[in-house]
């Protein structure tokens, strides 16, 4: 095994299946994504000092004012995502540290990221690497425009807050595909957005609290 995995944080089966378990209790029941998360080293997607909550249940931070997304959320929002199917091809709007990433990876034959802080990004790359998940296809860029060189997407998740659904991504979600992501201002619902041919529909979930979108790159 890479030492790095060996390393500080790396914590006994059984604090991991206590997070499994405050999952259940929360409500997340896909076994798919509860095997997911017992399977990915959170550790290794978080600052070594805080290493010794990666398996509480909460987000941390991962600089530049971005957080690693509390594992209930990356739970429901992979649980909403392929409830219906596993999509083959998927999109993922903020890369952040990579830990989604990875999640997402180990259920989809192709992932597509984009990221719009450089050094986060460089940052996931390696950790992705390390792991052998370098199919992963990531992209420097501004996640309000997708990505449409590789369009379409047979689903499409969004790790930033929006008050509105952008039609930019509507526009690369392929027919029968879903798009799972934040939606309001202060108060932000987990909404599910599916396509069928030319027609959409919306379904506002749980209440969240996500970063807000911002455009541009650094």
């Amino acid at each position: 095994m890479n030492t790095e995995l060996r390393g500080i944080g790396m914590t006994s089966a059984r604090t991991r299946e206590r997070l499994i378990s405050r999952l259940r209790e929360a409500g997340i029941e896909d076994e798919r994504v509860l095997e997911v998360i017992r399977n990915t080293p959170r550790h290794l997607f978080i600052d070594e000092a805080l290493a010794h909550q990666a398996y509480d249940d909460t987000a941390l931070p991962i600089g530049y004012g971005q957080t690693i997304s509390q594992p209930w959320v990356v739970a429901r929002m992979t649980e909403l995502l392929i409830a219906d199917r596993v999509p083959p091809k998927v999109l993922e709007i903020g890369t952040g540290c990579g830990y989604q990433t990875a999640v997402l990876a180990a259920l989809c034959e192709q992932v597509h990221s984009v990221e719009r802080i450089r050094p986060l990004q460089d940052q996931a790359r390696r950790r992705l690497i390390s792991l052998g998940m370098a199919r992963v296809q990531l992209k420097h860029a501004d996640g309000g425009f997708g990505w449409k060189a590789a369009a379409p997407f047979d689903g499409i998740l969004v790790a930033c807050a929006r008050p509105d659904i952008p039609d930019e991504l509507l526009g690369q979600l392929a027919d029968g595909g879903r798009l799972v992501m934040p939606v309001g201002d202060r108060v932000q619902k987990l909404t599910v957005v599916e396509r069928h041919g030319d027609d959409i529909t919306t379904r506002a979930l749980d209440t969240v609290r996500f970063v807000p979108f911002q455009r541009g790159v650094q």
